[in-house]
């Protein structure tokens, strides 16, 4: 399992349940790392999505109480979604949010994606600081570059002890 997310500097992810952000290349980025593959989200990520809709070419899996009458899989408790998410290659399923559920899972992922914004977005919701996490180390980042007039870069963070699932 892997994680993917945006964060600011202070390893914020989001405000009133949306992103800080517009970022082109990053929603590129993240379409096609996630296109084909399996996303676990918590409900209110999915609401967020457009019409409250799940991604479209995914496998969308919901982590929540209740059930969701959308075209997606919800799971109820962590082992349920540990159990179904067994079903697919590790490398192809990807935490994409909310804070509770990257807290939650990260731990257990092997690799998180992050695409790194230069500024500060007023965040109220962040996710662990993984550069101060001893299990964590970057292992790859790219060049800056320009994104809607923000600076961004794509790093990759391996966790040296990922929990098993």
């Amino acid at each position: 399992m892997r994680a993917i997310l945006h964060a600011d500097r202070e390893w914020g992810i989001g405000r009133n349940n949306d992103l800080m952000f517009s970022l082109p290349r990053d929603m590129k980025f993240f379409r096609e790392t996630t296109k084909g593959k399996v996303v676990v989200m918590g409900l209110n990520t999915l609401l967020s999505f457009p019409n409250g809709k799940p991604l479209k070419n995914r496998v969308n899996i919901v982590l929540c109480p209740d059930d969701v009458n959308e075209d997606v899989i919800t799971v109820h408790t962590p082992a349920e979604l540990f159990a179904e998410a067994k079903k697919y290659p590790a490398d192809d399923v990807f935490v994409i949010g909310g804070a509770s559920v990257y807290r939650l899972l990260i731990p257990y992922c092997t690799e998180v994606l992050v695409t790194r914004v230069d500024a500060v977005g007023g965040a109220d919701t962040f996710v662990p600081d993984l550069d101060a996490d001893e299990n964590f180390c970057l292992i790859s980042e790219s060049d800056p570059v320009e994104d809607n007039g923000y600076t961004i870069s794509f790093r990759t963070y391996r966790n040296l002890a990922p929990k098993e699932y």
